[in-house]
């Protein structure tokens, strides 16, 4: 994690204009990942495929360019995702 973004940590290491980060209550929920542009949000699953879950005024043409981001550094968005919830993935549990 880095940066704040709109109060809450923006993840360190994937540029672009898209924000991407965790709120501190996801934890319950499946894997998945928040981003911004501007005023426009959308919430994807990470697992067990990347996966539109909601979306708020981003054109379809950005929700591939957010799709092609989130693949290219879904390693580094799932270190952030149990960096953050302090787990760790189900192949790593000792």
């Amino acid at each position: 994690m880095a940066a704040l973004y709109c109060g809450v940590p923006r993840i360190h290491g994937i540029p672009g204009a898209f924000h991407l980060f965790f709120y501190s209550f996801d934890c319950n929920e499946p894997v998945h990942v928040h981003v911004r542009r501007d005023r426009a949000t959308a919430k994807f699953w990470l697992t067990p495929v990347v996966a539109l879950a909601d979306s708020h005024s981003f054109t379809p043409r950005d929700l591939n360019q957010v799709r092609d981001v989130i693949l290219q550094y879904q390693d580094r968005i799932l270190e952030a995702w149990y960096e953050h919830c302090g787990q760790l993935p189900n192949d790593r549990i000792p």
